[in-house]
């Protein structure tokens, strides 16, 4: 971290030494500067004040500020601004960065205790980045490892479906089938999430039009809707550029959209909505399903967190997490709102791409 970056934390609202306590202090230090020489005889109050008193009182107010001033100097240099630094590393290490590293001030014989401060945060988050590590290469592994015996399942059991069985035994077959795709959905969310946190994938960003692509996307999911008796709104413009990965957004939409129809019972409606401005586009999936409790919107961006804790509802509790991974490499946000009974509303916010002929036009304008 450059010693010249600047941070403020929006929660901060009390200072330590404001200004108008450095006003404060240096007139009090002024007037008990000035006392003395007014009880012992330096000034005559009666006779010498109006031609000698203002102008000590002035010297003295001078003299307490520039006390003052260096004492916040010293204040700032040696507490404020590497607590600053501290906290607005706590901050980068919490949003899991953890090349985060704070370079020690002094000399290693010559420790002040923010300086062993500094020492213990680096080694904790340098722990904490191994245990990252340990963490995605075995998630990792473990995953690859997978891929070829599910895959080895999937296929036999479809073999099996081939031939002659009775009806418990398909249905038997079916069982394995769903659970093999269920397990095969995990194994793909983990090794994709795994492969975006540790940046070996990296988004290749191309203008495009998003409303076609939420457009397919919306219609994969046709079948999916009228088997289960939903009713499906979409309100779109006709084109909205953005300069995106479009095969990681398209990751974003269909697990939006995925959920929604999940979580909506027959007869229940889900929407999905595009606006835009003149800088960002907006994209909203809402439903009239179960919602969600305050409790459960504050966890639902977690890697493997369900809210319904019997694990009734299929789902592995990695989609929200990698749709989040996905915008915040997307230069996007999502946010959430729910209300339990009511249904859900996810909001997508994009930057939008201008046109090239609209960048000329607008050039030529000004």
């Amino acid at each position: 971290m450059s010693s010249k970056e600047t941070y403020h934390d929006e929660r901060v609202t009390r200072s330590y030494f404001s200004f108008p306590a450095y006003l404060a202090l240096a007139f009090a230090l002024a007037v008990l500067m000035a006392l003395p020489a007014v009880f012992y005889g330096g000034v005559d109050v009666l006779t010498e004040a109006p031609r000698f008193l203002k102008w000590y009182f002035l010297y003295c107010l001078i003299l307490a500020a520039v006390l003052l001033a260096m004492f916040a100097l010293q204040k700032y240099l040696l507490l404020d601004r590497p607590i600053h630094k501290l906290s607005h590393a706590a901050r980068k290490v919490a949003e899991g960065d953890f090349s985060i590293y704070l370079p020690i001030r002094h000399a290693p014989n010559d420790l002040d205790y923010i300086d062993v401060l500094y020492q213990d945060f680096n080694t904790m988050v340098e722990e904490l980045g191994s245990i990252e590590t340990l963490k995605n290469d075995f998630a990792a592994n473990v995953s690859h490892e997978l891929k070829t015996p599910l895959a080895a399942i999937s296929n036999h059991a479809q073999l099996l479906k081939t031939t002659e069985l009775t009806e418990r035994q398909l249905e038997y077959i079916n069982g394995i089938l769903e659970s093999t795709e269920r397990l095969s959905s995990l194994v793909y969310n983990i090794l994709k999430l795994n492969k975006l946190e540790s940046q070996k994938i990296k988004a290749q960003p191309v203008p495009y039009n998003l409303c076609g692509q939420l457009a397919d996307c919306a219609i994969s999911f046709e079948t999916v809707w009228e088997q289960k008796g939903i009713e499906f709104e979409a309100d779109m413009e006709d084109q909205a550029m953005v300069e995106a990965d479009g095969e990681l957004l398209s990751l974003v939409w269909n697990n939006l959209l995925s959920n929604a129809l999940k979580f909506t019972d027959t007869g229940g409606v889900v929407r999905l909505r595009e606006y835009s401005d003149e800088k960002q586009i907006t994209v909203e999936v809402s439903d009239t399903g179960c919602g969600m409790p305050p409790q459960v919107m504050k966890h639902i961006f977690d890697k493997f967190y369900q809210g319904d804790p019997s694990h009734a509802t299929p789902g592995n509790g990695l989609g929200l997490s990698l749709a989040l991974r996905v915008l915040q490499l997307s230069d996007g946000t999502i946010t959430v709102n729910s209300a339990e009974g009511k249904g859900t509303t996810f909001t997508v916010r994009l930057p939008k791409k201008q046109l090239k002929e609209e960048r000329l036009r607008n050039g030529r304008d000004q």
